[in-house]
């Protein structure tokens, strides 16, 4: 008992979640520094001059160049010499093309043109599918197949109605519309505004003299045909924004031009417009050298048609051309009188 000697006890306490080191502290600092020197750098740029900022983009962009040409600091703050003016500040640099990056260029606008000359045939061409399939498939147009000619131009898709001997479009002498000519406007009006081309109504008479008060004649007669034939399409719903143009042509463009007393020649066309044959309309291209549809008939190629009685082409036949489409026209003719 006299010889023990005092026993020490050590308890280390283990504290649970410890501060892990002080590496964060290290994060943490970057983080300031960086956070520092960035609000430092825009406050810097907003106070900078428009020219002291093109200076600055002038450096960074080639600082090799800038300080061969001027001064070694990107800002000069004085006490050198005047540089002469740099080509970093310009607002816009001109970069010239050579000859055949302008060759390309207009062989790309013309591919493009091509393209969308393409695409508009189509949409037309599924329209004259679709004009025809009512006529066959509608009674009342069935009717009237035979003075119902479908015809390519090179404005486009015409449709042409046009008089029989017995079966006028209009009352004689006069704009006044016969019922049925206004069923057949009516029935296809919803397909004639499924397109956003714009259309053409023309009026056509024959020949015959006709001379009414104060000299009306077949000049005013063609276009107030044309004028009423547009009234019904608007009545059955069509926008009256996408009417490029009402025109009357009288007898100046006769469909059968050896007999132009022949009742084919009383006619309206309707012609939905290609964006080519529009802009000239509008005059947006005075100098085309492709003239706008007037209307008359064209020597292409025939289709197979419903004879029409007088019908001056071979066999008997009204042409309807339908394979070759151009520029997306689409014509109702009908005869005037």
């Amino acid at each position: 008992m006299e010889n023990n000697q005092p026993i020490i006890v050590k308890r280390v306490k283990k504290v649970a979640g410890g501060h892990h080191g002080g590496a964060w502290k290290i994060a943490f600092a970057d983080f300031a520094t960086a956070m520092m020197a960035f609000f430092l750098v825009m406050w810097l740029m907003s106070s900078a001059t428009p020219e002291q900022k093109k200076l600055i983009s002038g450096y960074f962009q080639d600082p090799v160049g800038f300080s061969e040409s001027a001064s070694p600091y990107v800002i000069d703050l004085g006490g050198t010499p005047t540089p002469a003016p740099d080509k970093t500040l310009n607002d816009e640099p001109q970069e010239e093309q050579s000859p055949a990056e302008d060759a390309q260029a207009d062989v790309d606008k013309l591919q493009a043109e091509s393209i969308a000359e393409e695409v508009e045939r189509e949409r037309l061409e599924l329209l004259l599918q679709e004009l025809q399939n009512k006529v066959e498939e509608n009674p009342q147009l069935q009717n009237f197949k035979d003075q119902i000619l479908f015809e390519i131009t090179q404005d486009g898709l015409r449709i042409q109605i046009m008089d029989a001997e017995n079966r006028p479009m209009f009352a004689s002498g006069s704009a006044r519309l016969q019922p049925y000519f206004e069923d057949i406007l009516l029935a296809m009006t919803d397909t004639i505004a499924a397109v956003p081309n714009k259309i053409s109504v023309s009026g056509h008479t024959d020949a015959a003299p006709f001379v009414g008060r104060g000299g009306y004649g077949n000049w005013e007669l063609s276009s107030d045909r044309a004028n009423a034939a547009r009234r019904v399409l608007i009545a059955g719903g069509y926008d009256d924004e996408q009417v490029a143009r009402v025109v009357g042509y009288a007898s100046s463009a006769l469909f059968d031009r050896e007999k132009p007393l022949n009742p084919v020649n009383r006619r309206i066309d309707i012609v939905v417009l290609t964006k080519k044959a529009q802009r000239a309309i509008e005059g947006a291209q005075s100098d085309s050298a492709d003239p706008p549809d007037t209307g008359a008939p064209s020597s292409a190629p025939a289709g197979n048609v419903p004879a029409v009685p007088g019908d001056p082409l071979p066999d008997g036949q009204l042409r309807e051309r339908l394979n070759i489409f151009e520029d997306g026209v689409l014509q109702f003719d009908q005869p005037a009188e």
